[in-house]
């Protein structure tokens, strides 16, 4: 870490700052992607901004389920004590429930809030995913749905032909995809029933603070409502 010491780029996570973040990437390395401290991504850091100066996620007693969960929020949401935790995963080893977001065990209206992102582009079934999600979040809840997406495209892009992995990450970008969502991503959500508000939360940051906090200037984030 010594040799990352700085003050250029600042990780919203944990408040830490460094001159420079690690490359990250899947087929083409982005430099300064991967904050050191928490290994947390954009995507990552921008969730972390919007939940904590939009919502009342970091104080409100809420029950919330978080689909494969990642690092770099595990342990601070758990830590959270406002509120009620539960990890879903069908092959994570931090999953408080191992099942299948297709079929899930819990009971309808059951979650106040639910995280679930970059999970829909791997499920074959999607709707029925995303009618599963419908189905456990209270009425008034609010459920995060981020998944890869190219806003050049207007339609997504998927064949259920394409099993190999090697045409896979040729077509949908990697070898567990089975599409590349476009900008109708979100009326696929609400025809499902959701009301789904398209968060461009960069706009709220100067051009300085998306380069500080190593944000993907317009990504959207997807806010999905019952």
């Amino acid at each position: 870490m010594l040799v990352l010491k700085g003050d250029r780029y600042t990780d919203p996570l944990d408040g830490r700052s460094f001159k420079k973040f690690l490359p990250y990437g899947y087929k083409t390395m982005r430099e300064n992607a991967l904050s050191p401290s928490t290994l947390s991504l954009e995507r990552h850091r921008l969730l972390w901004l919007y939940l904590k100066n939009e919502t009342n996620f970091f104080t409100a007693p809420l029950k919330v389920l978080h689909f494969a969960p990642e690092q770099a929020f595990y342990k601070r949401f758990k830590a959270l004590e406002n509120l009620d935790y539960t990890t879903t995963d069908l092959n994570s080893p931090l999953a408080d429930v191992k099942a299948d977001i297709c079929d899930l065990p819990f009971e309808n209206d059951s979650f106040d809030f639910i995280i679930c992102n970059h999970v829909l582009e791997h499920i074959p079934d999607d709707k029925k995913a995303m009618s599963e999600l419908y189905r456990i979040l209270k009425k008034g809840g609010t459920a995060i749905l981020q998944i890869p997406q190219d806003l050049s495209r207007e339609i997504t892009y998927e064949d259920a032909n394409i099993t190999d992995p090697k045409e896979r990450e040729a077509q949908f970008g990697q070898y567990d995809h089975v599409r590349v969502y476009g900008r109708d991503y979100f009326n696929r959500l609400r025809e499902i029933g959701f009301i789904v508000n398209e968060v461009d939360y960069t706009a709220h940051f100067s051009e300085e603070e998306i380069d500080k906090y190593r944000l993907a200037k317009g990504e959207i984030i997807p806010v999905a409502m019952k």
